[in-house]
């Protein structure tokens, strides 16, 4: 009796905790960084996240790598996307 509540719920728990995880790690990234190519798009800027990246840095002084770029770009649309067009207004300022 007790099997028959225990593996239903142990499945529905392996489910809804592998669907939290593939929703966190997989589909919020894929539209942090579709909603970030929007913006972009919409101001009319003609570079990508990782040039913006890179450019923002190289003016700084501070040669990255491209894993270096791309765990910025990450951490960047994930929790401060805003920071692209403040990096990039930065840029435009400077030129």
């Amino acid at each position: 009796m007790v099997y028959a509540w225990i593996i239903p719920i142990s499945i529905v728990a392996i489910l809804g905790i592998s669907g939290y995880l593939v929703y966190r790690f997989v589909i919020f990234d894929i539209l942090a960084n579709s909603t970030i190519n929007n913006t972009l798009k919409k101001y009319n800027i003609k570079k990508t996240q990782h040039e913006i990246i890179r450019e923002f840095h190289a003016n700084k002084g501070e040669n990255l790598s491209d894993s270096e770029i791309n765990r910025l770009a990450k951490q960047y649309r994930r929790n401060e996307p805003d920071q692209f067009l403040a990096m990039y207004d930065t840029l435009r300022d400077k030129q």
